[in-house]
């Protein structure tokens, strides 16, 4: 007997080489923690793609030092030093560790913005086709958040690593908590979950009235269950049957939030949703027919304009061809004269300045 205490003794005193014996937390850190969790302001963030909380030693010792534990005949901590040494024990008892603050780069932020512009801006242009308004005012609108003062609008951001050098400092390091307590309701829905898992059990043991009401209650519960499906498939029928025979144009739901993520009475309300859509379709095909018409009056426009060009550039060709005493006939000449040709056979005729003075 004396040899098996001696071999546990043994295994509990092995300690791996570089690492230092700790003693146990006593109940009062278990305590203080408690009370740091609730009263010393968490901040929350991601740390190694893990949602986690931290807080400011800094503020940790200012609050510890206005509470009980800092009050008193013989208080707990009587200096600023005491609360530091204290919590550096907690940290060697894995209640939290220290991490450290790193700035995010500016070339990251200007990734994610773009990527967020981006979004935005395909966003705005599938509206802007949708309603068949410009463009150019959602460009107007992008440069005045542009040039609006970006110092103003974000602050410094910061992401957590892990620190190498693992002590308590007074400061406004970061400390990420690792002790998470369960809250006392966790433990009394616990109990009577499992209490219901053993009554389900003991089901055949349970006296016949129980039983038969049981019986009655779950076939309530599944007759209420085949009512809600009925009641989304005969709504979809409805909405489907006046959508075919208005060709779109009447849109009737009964009960329109049976489906959607709301509260149990708030499903049932609205009774129903009517909206008419016949109009809005005509406004919007009249709306394209202008749009197409004035593009094709500005191309045409457009297209005589450049036809003009082209014709007084090629008297222009013509007229240095013949030197700077000739002069192309008819040098405004449209379409209709361009198809006529001189009787020598050629566009153009060349003739003396003396012969045009005369």
């Amino acid at each position: 007997m004396a040899e098996k205490k001696k071999g546990k003794k043994r295994k509990e005193e092995y300690v791996a080489p570089g690492e230092e014996v700790a003693d146990k937390p006593a109940k009062e850190e278990f305590v203080i923690a408690k009370w740091m969790r609730k009263n010393v302001p968490i901040k929350k963030t991601k740390f190694l793609n893990h949602n986690v909380e931290y807080f400011t030693a800094k503020r940790a010792v200012d609050a510890l030092l206005e509470s009980k534990w800092a009050q008193g005949d013989e208080p707990l901590f009587k200096t600023r030093e005491d609360i530091v040494d204290y919590l550096h024990l907690m940290l060697e008892h894995k209640f939290y560790h220290r991490a450290r603050k790193v700035p995010v780069s500016e070339q990251e932020l200007k990734g994610k913005k773009k990527e967020k512009k981006n979004e935005s801006e395909e966003k705005e242009k599938s509206k802007e086709k949708e309603k068949g308004t410009d463009a150019e005012s959602s460009v107007v609108e992008g440069k005045d958040k542009e040039q609006q003062p970006e110092k103003e609008k974000r602050k410094k951001k910061i992401r957590l690593e892990m620190h190498n050098d693992q002590r308590f400092v007074d400061g406004m390091d970061a400390y990420v908590w690792i002790y998470d307590p369960i809250p006392f309701h966790y433990w009394i829905f616990g109990t009577l979950l499992v209490l219901g898992a053993i009554g389900v059990c003991l089901f055949p043991l349970w006296p016949p009235s129980v039983r038969l009401g049981v019986y009655y209650l779950s076939v309530a519960a599944a007759g209420f269950l085949v009512t809600i499906i009925v009641l989304a498939v005969i709504r979809l029928i409805i909405f489907c049957l006046i959508w075919v025979f208005t060709l779109g144009k009447h849109h009737l739901w009964i009960l329109p939030n049976l489906t959607e993520d709301v509260g149990f009475f708030a499903s049932f309300w609205p009774l129903y949703t009517y909206e008419y859509k016949g109009g809005e379709a005509k406004k919007e095909k009249k709306k394209k027919k202008k749009d197409k018409d004035s593009d094709g009056e500005q191309e045409d426009e457009k297209s005589k304009e450049v036809k003009k060009v082209e014709d007084e550039e090629k008297i222009s060709e013509i007229g240095n061809e013949g030197g700077s005493q000739v002069e192309a006939l008819g040098a405004s000449e449209t379409e209709s004269e361009s198809s006529q040709r001189s009787s020598t056979g050629k566009d153009f005729e060349i003739v003396d300045q003396d012969e045009l003075e005369s």
